[in-house]
């Protein structure tokens, strides 16, 4: 067993309507990707954007009324549930779906109708990306607080999209951890490796409810080599070679062997933009990805790609 814990399913319009890349992956794309690896398994969740009926309008079918419910990730929850159960039935088991909130609008209506999607079908984790959406993930202390109970309830982690940023007040890795540190009982994963912010990895290290996931490795090892103001500053970076991204997976496992998850972020591996007639291309692949895993010795592929992220989840291999 091998398992990829970051990938996106369904549409991104922001991107689309931005001249960004990538803004759509299904789960057919998503197996394409992968042929040619090792990959059996995939946690996914839906892009990060959600449409209500406010923001959509009306169908250009005169007989149709488009009816987009009003709840955050409403559609895109139950769209995500949808496809997996549209595959075949040998199929369905490899796509592990994920829910993914809003921790601090609607909550209250969030709540039942994650209750409802649950009912039918499972979630192995639930997912939070509030720098898109602009919603901090401190909330989870406060009007966010009844989605720690639900996780505690279902005895499933979180997923939390994490930034080191200054000037992203949503997701910062140092808020992440004040809601790890309050809630022992609710297990969490901070999202690309805290971009190499070794002080944020070595809390988690230090933390028996959190870990991480090297998500967008590769470009993020890029960035690094440019001194990009995304990435950890030099002197609170974590020390290693990021001209070679296999080498930096292999040091960060090494250092943090009970910690690191191993992800794609598909298909955010790549990402492009043409902003104000700058032009950003990062690229990556899903094969380039994987090779960065194919290049560790057995004992840390099996940590990374199975044994930490089953720990994370709090599940053995045959619950899957």
């Amino acid at each position: 067993m091998y398992i990829d814990n970051h990938n996106h399913i369904g549409i991104e319009t922001a991107n689309y309507l931005n001249s960004q890349y990538p803004y759509a992956q299904s789960l057919e794309d998503l197996a394409a990707k992968a042929a040619g690896t090792r990959v059996s398994h995939w946690l996914v969740f839906p892009f990060v954007s959600y449409p209500t009926s406010s923001t959509l309008g009306r169908s250009t079918c005169p007989d149709t009324e488009l009816k987009y419910p009003e709840i955050p990730y409403g559609l895109a929850n139950q769209n995500l549930l949808s496809e997996i159960s549209n595959l075949d039935d040998s199929d369905q088991k490899h796509f592990l779906p994920v829910a993914i909130i809003d921790p601090g609008r609607s909550v209250s209506e969030q709540i039942p109708h994650l209750r409802r999607l649950h009912a039918t079908s499972r979630f192995y984790a639930l997912k939070i990306q509030g720098t898109i959406i602009q919603s901090k993930v401190t909330d989870l202390l406060d009007a966010g607080s009844a989605f720690l109970d639900l996780a505690a309830e279902w005895n499933v982690p979180f997923l939390i999209h994490s930034s080191i940023l200054p000037s992203d007040i949503w997701s910062q890795a140092s808020d992440i951890l004040r809601v790890v540190e309050s809630r022992p009982d609710v297990r969490f994963l901070l999202a690309h490796s805290c971009r190499f912010h070794k002080p944020s990895l070595d809390r988690i290290a230090e933390l028996p409810n959190a870990w991480f996931d090297c998500s967008a490795h590769r470009i993020h090892c890029e960035l690094a080599q440019g001194n990009q103001p995304n990435i950890a500053i030099v002197k609170e970076r974590f020390p290693s070679d990021y001209s070679n991204p296999a080498k930096v997976l292999r040091e960060l496992a090494e250092a943090y062997p009970n910690k690191l998850i191993w992800g794609t972020d598909s298909p955010y591996y790549s990402w492009a933009e043409n902003s104000h007639g700058q032009k950003l291309r990062l690229v990556s692949s899903y094969a380039a990805e994987w090779a960065c895993v194919e290049a560790l010795p057995k004992s840390i592929i099996k940590a990374i790609t199975q044994t930490n992220t089953l720990n994370w989840l709090g599940i053995d291999e045959d619950r899957i």
